[in-house]
């Protein structure tokens, strides 16, 4: 049994998070954190948890953390936040998964460049693995600091990798368009999310300037060994969650469709979480899933590439449980299937 526990638990990644592990079979969650200070009972935070866990958040407290025996730690805090908790965690010999952006980028100049603040924590910036399973799974195996991906990139990311593997694409300019449901904005209220502003209206945000940006062209280029270029462009959509993405890149040798599929089947053969279907998939298909789906056509000459996911489970908190069934010696698919 594995003893666990959850920094910032009001969330939507908390929480999603805590549903996971409660029916876990080697986990047991000791503590979650908050900052707020009348330390509210989960299922005062989440009524949906109202009989299944009889938790009440108290104040961080890595003394306590550590007597109570906990080994791992799942950080979902703010980005910015988990940068000044993270090392005194990691000082103690817990290891942490952390679900915010602090660890994703190695350079520490394109962090404060895209997120516009220094990084607080250099050190262990260069040790964290970045946590696409996938893609890093035997060194995930064996990290103490472990990097969740962001929502967004999974989709990219997974996308492309095998085109990138096998040096098929063009490596400049390619194009991801990608619709997110709300809740990837967060519980925090905000204008842009507030249900008369959003509903029954599509929009597109931080055009050419997304944060994600960086950190889907530093996983790609360690794919494909070459720099990668991408043009990321995210839109916000009326439904509560999911993910779909459409990838154009254009290929460098002529390929068909069946060529194209045979390939992602080969590359994913050993990832039980990403499925190539040959039907065009939907966000409804892998909802409340960790299921990665992907399908890929050729269009006049340009490769299509379409991908989805939930990206509350497979883009956060499902991810991050399959992350620590590989740190800590589970099958993969424990607690998520």
């Amino acid at each position: 049994m594995t003893k666990v526990a959850i920094l910032g638990g009001s969330g939507y990644t908390a929480l999603e998070l805590i549903k996971i592990l409660l029916r876990h079979p080697h986990v047991e969650i000791a503590a979650v954190t908050s900052r707020q200070r009348d330390m509210p009972h989960l299922a005062e935070l989440h009524p949906s948890l109202t009989g299944r866990i009889d938790l009440r958040c108290e104040l961080f407290d890595v003394e306590r953390l550590t007597t109570n025996g906990v080994q791992c730690v799942f950080s979902c805090l703010p980005h910015g936040a988990s940068m000044v908790t993270v090392p005194a965690l990691l000082q103690r010999g817990l290891r942490v998964i952390d679900l915010s952006a602090d660890y994703r980028l190695r350079d520490p100049d394109l962090y404060a460049q895209w997120y516009g603040e220094s990084h607080a924590d250099r050190m262990h910036l260069a040790q964290a693995v970045y946590g696409l399973p996938e893609l890093y799974g035997d060194a995930i195996a064996t990290a103490q600091l472990v990097a969740n991906p962001g929502c967004y990139p999974q989709t990219g990311i997974l996308g492309l990798a095998p085109l990138a593997a096998g040096h098929c694409i063009e490596p400049r300019r390619l194009i991801i368009d990608s619709k997110s449901g709300v809740s990837g904005a967060g519980r925090t209220p905000k204008l842009t999310t507030h249900f008369p502003e959003c509903n029954e209206s599509v929009s597109a945000y931080q055009v050419g300037k997304h944060r994600h940006t960086p950190e889907i062209e530093q996983v790609l280029a360690d794919v494909a060994g070459e720099p990668i270029e991408v043009i990321f462009t995210p839109h916000l959509i009326p439904m509560d969650r999911g993910i779909f993405s459409t990838i154009y890149a254009m290929p460098r040798r002529p390929l068909s469709e069946h060529e194209l599929l045979e390939m992602y089947r080969s590359y994913y053969a050993h990832a039980p979480f990403v499925r190539v279907v040959e039907h065009l998939p939907a966000t409804k298909d892998c909802a409340g899933t960790n299921f990665f789906d992907v399908t890929v056509r050729m269009v006049r000459d340009a490769i299509v590439v379409l991908a989805c996911e939930d990206n509350l489970v497979r883009g956060a908190s499902g991810v991050a449980v399959q992350n620590f069934n590989r740190m800590f010696g589970y099958d993969e698919r424990t607690a998520l299937l």
